[in-house]
């Protein structure tokens, strides 16, 4: 049954024993939605600390807030993967979620630029927490079952083009989505300055799109891509040979099933869990950091502008703060663009040198990259022609872009090597709830950076935001170091 066909009762004369191998369009349609989430994904890493703090937030508990996103995902992920791993319906077995999902963050992507509209109702600052952990959550719930679903649609081979193929189309996403802001602060002439517990123009409006793409394009996966029927994906042989004694059900509540899972979890997975601690905890820092770290590098914003009223900071500094977030999307697209077109060849190296090796090199260029940054001065102001616009930025931003390269590779082989490295050593019965698990992966070590980040930056580097970037560095270079440690299943 290909992937185009319809979801319907297949007679025993039909069935396959092995999943056929899809064309790459049929790949490519399995996590075009993905191309819309991350779309969301990268408005919200380069523009939530902004938004915050227009709303007012200050510097030290920004990392707080950015819990919400790591906490919702650490309760939703499991329960969606193991919901996902039983439901078959007419949208198929993770369709539902992914669809459920989209809809869900749409909703929180609309609501939290306007938290100020809420104001007699409940705090713009406490509202905008809490579309945030609505819209994070929900990010979750679709992303979760995107992972599932490569996996339950793709022969073992053609698993490294599958995630390297949702890489690139995350990437695409997120290009678009970071660099839409200064898009409509220098091509549509919209106004990218805050005012006092508002959020700025250019913000608003870039969620409004992003929304819309979101859900456009996870429409477009879920109308294109027929799951298999439970008849024929249960008859499908190639993976028999890892469904041990994980396939009987651990019994007891929900989270006993959970705990009795984790323990069984193949040494793949636990061995990933410390690469992953190590590359969530730097990737966290910079989502929270790189907005004020611009602004002091490059702009030169002292940090105690980023701790005061917004009424009382002076008229030329909130415009610094305003150009300083718009080329935070710039740095981010920058990045997400290397991870994109480094995607493109991900699965060929993978093939050809391993995917331990290219994972630990990807994360080695990471964690000089974001090293790098403390060596480059903010520089002149210059002049940047990019193409449909020009705009005036310091010198030394245009060097930053350089060291996004080194980052970009990082996020590419995080957003495939570990999907494809456990995926080969998971049951397939189990692929959901086991995805959603690892997400403990992603979480753990984001609610950790969250929990330290307000205390390190506040009492060992007075504010310096630049700083956080060093210890993402470290983490990272940490990170590769850990992959050797790692054990491929063997199929």
């Amino acid at each position: 049954m290909a992937a185009g066909s319809s979801f319907s009762s297949t007679s025993d004369s039909n069935i396959q024993s092995t999943k056929p191998q899809l064309s790459f369009w049929q790949i490519w349609n399995i996590s075009f939605g993905f191309l819309g989430v991350q779309f969301g994904f990268a408005l919200q890493n380069a523009n939530v600390s902004r938004i915050l703090g227009d709303l007012g937030a200050d510097l030290h508990s920004l990392s707080l807030f950015w819990l919400a996103a790591p906490v919702t995902g650490l309760i939703v992920q499991p329960i969606i993967g193991g919901a996902s791993d039983n439901t078959w319906n007419f949208l198929g077995r993770r369709g539902p979620f992914i669809l459920g999902g989209a809809i869900f963050a749409t909703l929180g992507m609309v609501l939290m630029p306007n938290a100020p509209l809420f104001i007699k109702f409940v705090a713009p600052m406490v509202f905008g927490g809490i579309m945030f952990a609505l819209m994070d959550g929900a990010f979750n719930v679709t992303m979760q079952p995107f992972r599932a679903l490569v996996a339950d649609m793709l022969p073992v081979k053609q698993r490294n083009l599958g995630y390297s193929v949702q890489s690139l189309l995350i990437n695409t996403g997120a290009v678009i989505g970071s660099i839409l802001p200064f898009l409509l602060t220098n091509v549509v002439g919209l106004e990218n300055a805050s005012k006092a517990g508002e959020v700025a123009p250019t913000v608003v409006w870039s969620f409004y799109i992003g929304g819309t793409v979101l859900l456009g394009s996870v429409l477009w996966t879920i109308i294109s891509t027929k799951e298999y029927p439970p008849d024929q994906f249960h008859s499908f042989q190639e993976e028999e040979k890892t469904e041990t004694k994980q396939e009987s059900a651990p019994e007891g509540n929900f989270f006993s099933r959970v705990i009795q899972l984790i323990k069984d979890a193949p040494v793949t997975m636990k061995q990933l869990a410390i690469v992953q601690f190590f590359s969530w905890f730097a990737l966290y820092l910079m989502w929270v950091y790189t907005t004020p770290a611009v602004g002091q590098a490059l702009w030169g914003i002292d940090a105690e502008f980023y701790n005061m009223d917004k009424a009382l900071i002076p008229a030329d500094v909130l415009k610094k703060m305003g150009s300083a977030g718009d080329w935070v999307g710039i740095l981010f697209a920058a990045y997400s663009l290397f991870a994109a077109i480094y995607s493109g060849f991900l699965g060929r190296l993978a093939d050809r040198f391993g995917r331990k090796t290219v994972y630990a090199v990807s994360l080695l260029a990471g964690g000089l990259g974001y090293l790098s940054v403390l060596f480059i001065s903010p520089g002149e102001l210059v002049s940047v022609n990019l193409l449909i616009t020009t705009a005036q930025v310091p010198a030394g931003g245009l060097i930053w872009i350089f060291s996004m390269a080194g980052i970009g590779i990082a996020w590419a082989a995080i957003l495939a090597m570990p999907y494809a490295i456990l995926s080969n050593a998971l049951p397939k019965t189990k692929m959901g709830i086991y995805m959603g698990i690892f997400n403990f992966t992603i979480a753990g070590p984001q609610i950790i950076s969250g929990l330290l980040g307000g205390s390190i930056i506040a009492y060992l580097f007075d504010g310096n935001a630049v700083m956080m970037l060093m210890i993402a560095g470290v983490a990272m270079l940490l990170g590769a170091a850990s992959v050797n440690f790692v054990k491929e299943a063997v199929r």
